[in-house]
């Protein structure tokens, strides 16, 4: 099994999930619960679509005798539950079963988190997770294993939120510190797929698709409803104008319907209050939600540029917004390691965002920092070999490399990327029988890796 976004249907049944929306919306949840059961037969990981099978399902659920449904509901779980850890497709199908039953049924919903976990299907199981939060939203563990969640699915701004929502229960709750920070470290290293060149057109067709079901799904927590919560906070901060908590709640909302700019606002007027001033949270939401708007520019940019390919001003535009927001980053990360100077983690985020910026020694400081964490250490070294490549400090760039590809087992395409620099290293060198001995090792495993088959050829043509 594994996770597909919605255009990778097929289009008959893409055809019958609009069908399904429609039905939605005139109140025929038995027909949408039907679809999607038939696509997510064929296509359990398509997430979007469970979204828009459990909102109906809910629908269903308030109709009937709730009663019924949950003694129904605890007289067949048991059964399910049997196998399901050593065949998590089946702890799935069983799951389902349970939740056609009872949609609120949080021992299913947890078996489903767990089955797909073991099937790698991390953003099911933030769904599995998202659902039993809306039934218990004040449960600590269901906010931690959510927080988790959202990290395993490089998902750090949800992750961020959680933490934040547990810190305002309990401030000194270690296992929600412990979330933020990790969650801070990974959205830091975090350099968004958006900005992956050559892919963001597809991005943008798949978004448009799940967000088109996902809004179908808005039926139990509207915007409207986000909206109303907002403004009933705003009448309660001018009430109470110094109670923190009013502000947050706007904040919150705002950040729900991705109005970052708005959020912004009213976080900062929460930093003026003398309780939000010295709020180490508020410090690293503020920073968020501006990376969150910098984000924004760059995803508009990038839709401008799809749209028209050939447009100069376009071009330009994208690229200044990249550039606006990898140095906002590098700010952050900077300030980061000066507070944690030990966290070698985010000192190799700083080398990279120092690499990007085209700030050459400072990203070798950092990198060879970094070196003393064990996860990071490869990394590390090929980063700090390729800063120093660029310096055209090609003999120490050389010896990173090697250390690089001594540690490295596999000939994974970590390896390859590694020994292609050191190759390419020789060849800057003039030492061009190194350099071939180093591609030929790419070549012998992986023909196809960039332009290695070209230069091979090359090289006993000219010989």
């Amino acid at each position: 099994m594994q996770e597909i976004p919605v255009s990778s249907l097929d289009p008959r049944l893409q055809k019958q999930l609009e069908n399904a929306q429609v039905a939605l919306q005139r109140g025929n949840a038995d027909y949408v619960i039907e679809v999607t059961a038939q696509v997510l037969k064929n296509a359990p990981g398509c997430v979007p679509v469970r979204r828009l099978q459990r909102v109906a399902q809910v629908k269903k659920a308030q109709s009937k005798s709730k009663l019924f449904t949950k003694a129904f509901g605890s007289m067949t779980q048991a059964g399910f539950m049997f196998g399901s850890k050593k065949d998590p497709a089946k702890g799935i199908e069983n799951a389902e079963k349970m939740l056609a039953v009872d949609p609120n049924n949080v021992s299913a919903l947890k078996l489903l988190a767990e089955s797909a976990a073991a099937l790698e299907m991390p953003e099911t199981v933030c769904f599995a997770w998202e659902s039993i939060r809306e039934i218990q939203p004040a449960d600590h563990d269901t906010l931690l294993s959510l927080g988790e969640a959202y990290l395993a699915a490089n998902k750090h701004k949800e992750a961020l939120r959680v933490a934040d929502d547990l810190l305002r229960t309990k401030p000194q709750d270690g296992d929600a510190l412990a979330l933020m920070r990790r969650a801070s470290v990974a959205q830091t290293m975090d350099k968004g797929k958006w900005e992956e060149e050559g892919t963001f057109r597809e991005k943008l067709r798949d978004e448009e698709q799940a967000v088109s079901l996902e809004q179908a799904a808005k039926v139990v927590t509207s915007s409207d409803m986000t909206e109303r919560l907002i403004a009933e906070a705003k009448q309660r901060v001018e009430a109470e104008p110094d109670n923190l908590n009013h502000y947050r709640s706007i904040v919150d909302g705002y950040r729900k319907l991705n109005r970052f700019a708005d959020a912004l606002e009213w976080l900062r007027k929460a930093r003026k209050l003398p309780s939000g001033a010295g709020d180490s949270g508020l410090e690293r939401l503020e920073g968020d939600l501006e990376v969150a708007i910098i984000e924004d520019e760059v995803h508009a940019a990038q839709t401008k540029l799809a749209e028209s390919p050939e447009n100069v001003a376009a071009q330009s535009a994208l690229e200044a917004a990249k550039a606006k927001l990898t140095s906002f980053r590098l700010a952050q990360s900077k300030a980061y390691v000066e507070r944690y100077p030990n966290d070698y983690a985010a000192r190799y985020t700083l080398a990279n965002l120092h690499f990007e910026a085209g700030e050459y020694q400072e990203a070798i400081a950092n990198y060879q920092q970094a070196q003393k964490n064990p996860k990071v250490r490869i990394s590390a070294l090929a980063g700090m070999g390729k800063a120093l490549k660029a310096r055209k400090m090609f003999d120490l760039a050389i010896a990173q490399f090697q250390t690089a590809k001594s540690e490295l087992a596999s000939m994974d395409d970590t390896k390859k990327d590694v020994i292609y620099q050191l190759a390419s290293c020789y060849e800057a060198m003039g030492k061009t029988q190194e350099a071939i001995n180093e591609y030929k090792l790419i070549y012998s495993e992986d023909i196809g890796f960039r332009d290695v088959s070209d230069k091979i050829n090359a090289f006993y043509a000219s010989n």
